[in-house]
């Protein structure tokens, strides 16, 4: 008669993580390829849409190149590959959550479900914010400082690349206040020295905006200021959520 042993059972039971781990990765891949096929037949009227802001505010009789004989048709598909990925963000978090959610004590699956939803809504609110703000205001200011004699004639693929850094650096900088609740609850800091710390964070925010938008004073300023806002509202939510877990410990 064969008696497992400690290291078979070992084996077995990283095994069948490893296979729970690909199938959650074939879930999430196959989402987003559901939403990929779901979005191809629109490609062309995705393009308009983010090119919109850009766009509106061209010279009359002015508007977009492909230099690369495949841009025209790579630029639209590239674009579709991203907004599915947008789309099925929640889909593949939830995938994630399920794979690590065994693992976790009651009181860590309470706090993540909140964190991780917060940081979706976030994560959009910081893409819509660029999209809806940022993007028209940057324009018309770099259009209305060109010179009459430069064609602005904008290429396809880059105009695409500019416009996914902006939404990734507007995304990311709004998850500040899920990341200073997630420093607090690991204990590394506390909602005290977070405010202590306002004058040199206000500093960082500002440095942070001049690294990450393009060099003009418009969009720095439309990121460092929702930044330092969201620094706030992190202060508050840390403050909220420490003596309930104080109480509960």
């Amino acid at each position: 008669m064969n008696r497992a042993t400690p290291e078979s059972d070992s084996e077995s039971s990283l095994l069948s993580h490893l296979i729970e781990l690909r199938t959650r990765l074939m879930r999430g891949l196959a989402g987003v390829f559901v939403v990929l096929l779901g979005l191809l037949p629109f490609t062309s009227k995705l393009y308009n849409w983010i090119a919109e802001p850009l766009i509106a505010r061209l010279p009359a009789g002015q508007s977009m190149i492909a230099t690369d004989p495949a841009g025209g048709f790579i630029a639209p598909v590239k674009l579709a590959f991203f907004v599915a990925l947008f789309v099925a963000a929640p889909w593949l978090l939830y995938q994630a959550w399920a794979f690590v959610a065994p693992g976790l004590y009651q009181r860590e699956k309470r706090l993540a479900v909140p964190l991780l939803g917060s940081a979706v809504v976030l994560f959009y609110a910081g893409c819509a914010f660029a999209y809806f703000l940022v993007l028209p205001s940057l324009f018309k200011f770099v259009i209305n400082f060109t010179p009459e004699v430069i064609s602005v004639t904008p290429d396809a693929s880059a105009y695409l690349d500019f416009v996914l850094v902006i939404f990734l650096a507007f995304g990311a900088s709004f998850e500040l206040p899920v990341a200073l609740v997630i420093l607090v609850l690991l204990g590394w800091v506390t909602p005290e020295q977070l405010k202590e710390a306002r004058g040199y964070a206000l500093v960082g925010i500002f440095v942070l905006a001049a690294v990450i938008t393009p060099p003009d004073v418009v969009s720095q300023l439309l990121l460092a200021i929702p930044m330092y806002l969201l620094y706030e509202t992190g202060i508050i939510a840390s403050k909220w959520i420490t003596p309930r877990e104080a109480k509960e410990s």
